[in-house]
């Protein structure tokens, strides 16, 4: 496996999580979530820890999604841990993720809700 970028900043992940995903790298995109991260996806649903969001970004990156990068939102950091956002295209909603610091300075997202949709 050769060596991957790592996030050195929160949006970093945003960029990376694009850069993978277009690549179908579901490994590199799992890679971006602590082990014990959580994944609020498919909707309704949980997926937790990184073998299973690999495994799910596995079956998504099959079918070969094409994602652009979103302005991140402003970030909010406090210490190690890190609030990022961004608004989705077609406005509804915006998607969060709460990533945290690791002991080598990178950052990986720790806790991920791809959409908030508002209830009509």
């Amino acid at each position: 496996m050769s060596r991957r970028e790592s996030a050195q900043t929160p949006e970093d992940l945003t960029r990376l999580f694009v850069e993978r995903s277009n690549a179908g790298d579901a490994e590199g995109v799992a890679l971006l979530y602590e082990v014990d991260a959580v994944l609020a996806y498919p909707p309704g649903q949980q997926t937790v820890g990184r073998a299973a969001i690999e495994a799910l970004w596995a079956e998504i990156l099959s079918h070969k999604p094409y994602f652009e990068a979103e302005q991140p939102l402003p970030t909010l950091v406090v210490g190690d841990i890190a609030l990022t956002s961004t608004p989705p295209r077609d406005g509804a909603g915006a998607r969060a993720q709460v990533v945290r610091r690791q002991p080598d300075g990178s950052w990986l997202r720790l806790l991920d809700q791809p959409e908030f949709v508002s209830p009509d």
